[in-house]
């Protein structure tokens, strides 16, 4: 790797994003088992969690994407009987390493100090309620919200959170209740933390907020490769200006390098053990929700594409579709799939795609699609779908 005062340009930062997120490691050749879904976790840290199925449920993409066909329920093993991972907000909802659990407790306690406006509201309106809504977690949980004896109503759709369910998302940020899993419609169900976070987790000391910041920043960091101070802070949702104090003391330690990226308008910074590959002979379909471009920004600066997520977009306006996942072919985006899973046909529906003119030449478009149709009839295996319409790619 280069000395931190020389630049890099954007290209070679692009290659060392997918290095670091794991798109140069070998895809399994046998059988894909519980440790190489460890070792693709490794390389992404975090999965975000989205209730969207039309597909699939976001949070199991990024493992295929890195690892192709792997068995499913190995993530939910993890989560739910392993307890290698928590479900927690870590870059959104999130799972992450349970060894995180301490770093993240600064969270926690900012959480109980700041009730949001409807707990306030329930505290002040309705005294005891979730106090009440605690103790029956207690008795009868792991429980959903909809199971509480007072589950109270919705105030409206999305959002609209009734009483119950306000109250116990903020005993589970408070990190006194957590997730034990999910249960019908993907249901969040939640007990006591001391019941689903393992005693040896909890038992470890608390770190300082700074310490716990340094400490998040730098894997942060390591599971890009580099990037800017937003870029990095983003992983875990910590505020820019109280990550950049962590950042300089992390250059000071020596254990991040300044850098400046070809394009960039911000500086960055470098892991020191990050690898430029010789080449990436990578090919994926991604996640909205994937690590590598769930920073929209990151994503144009990096890979020049714009790219937005057009679920909550009225269908008379969304340009590229309803459920668009970018996809990589080597080191480039360069196309966008809109899929769904027709679970009903057994089909793999690709409704629309659209190839990046920009980084794709006119020469190269039948590879595109070529390589598409493959990775296509490789996740309708995965889904346990027979078949893939239309089963030729052509791109608008």
């Amino acid at each position: 790797m280069r000395g931190p005062a020389d630049g890099l340009s954007n290209s070679t930062a692009r290659q060392i994003a997918l290095a670091a997120q794991g798109f140069t490691d070998p895809q399994p050749s046998g059988r894909v088992d519980l440790r190489h879904v460890r070792r693709a976790l490794g390389r992404v840290g975090v999965l975000q969690i989205d209730s969207v199925n039309v597909l699939v449920r976001s949070h199991e993409l990024p493992l295929f994407s890195r690892l192709g066909p792997y068995p499913r329920q190995s993530l939910t093993d993890l989560v739910e009987r392993r307890r290698e991972l928590f479900e927690y907000w870590g870059h959104m909802a999130s799972f992450v390493p349970v060894r995180f659990h301490p770093l993240l407790r600064w969270r926690m306690k900012r959480a109980q100090q700041h009730a949001w406006r409807h707990v306030s509201a329930l505290q002040r309106n309705h005294p005891g309620y979730v106090e009440a809504v605690l103790a029956e977690v207690a008795a009868r949980g792991p429980i959903p919200a909809s199971a509480l004896s007072e589950p109270g109503e919705k105030s409206g759709p999305w959002w609209g959170w009734a009483n119950g369910k306000a109250a116990l998302e903020w005993l589970f940020f408070t990190g006194e209740v957590a997730s034990a899993g999910r249960g019908r419609n993907f249901e969040r169900l939640y007990d006591l933390r001391d019941r689903v976070v393992p005693a040896s987790v909890l038992a470890l000391p608390t770190p300082s907020v700074e310490d716990a910041h340094r400490s998040l920043l730098l894997d942060s960091a390591r599971w890009l490769g580099l990037g800017t101070a937003g870029d990095i802070a983003d992983y875990f949702r910590i505020k820019v200006t109280e990550a950049r104090p962590r950042l300089n003391e992390l250059v000071e330690a020596g254990e991040l390098l300044p850098v400046r990226v070809e394009g960039w308008k911000q500086p960055a910074y470098l892991d020191p053990a990050a690898r430029v590959p010789r080449h990436v002979r990578a090919r994926a379909l991604l996640s909205p929700f994937d690590s590598l471009v769930w920073n929209r920004e990151r994503t144009e600066r990096i890979f020049g594409m714009r790219y937005r997520i057009e679920i909550y977009t009225p269908a008379v306006r969304r340009v590229h579709g309803y459920y668009v996942l970018p996809f990589l072919l080597d080191d480039q985006l360069v196309a966008r799939v809109d899929l769904k899973a027709d679970r009903k046909h057994s089909t793999l529906r690709m409704p629309g795609a659209h190839l990046e003119l920009s980084h794709v030449a006119a020469d190269r478009a039948k590879v595109v699609a070529s390589e598409l149709e493959a990775e296509l009839r490789s996740m309708a295996d995965w889904l346990e779908l027979d078949h893939v319409s239309p089963a030729r790619v052509q791109f608008r």
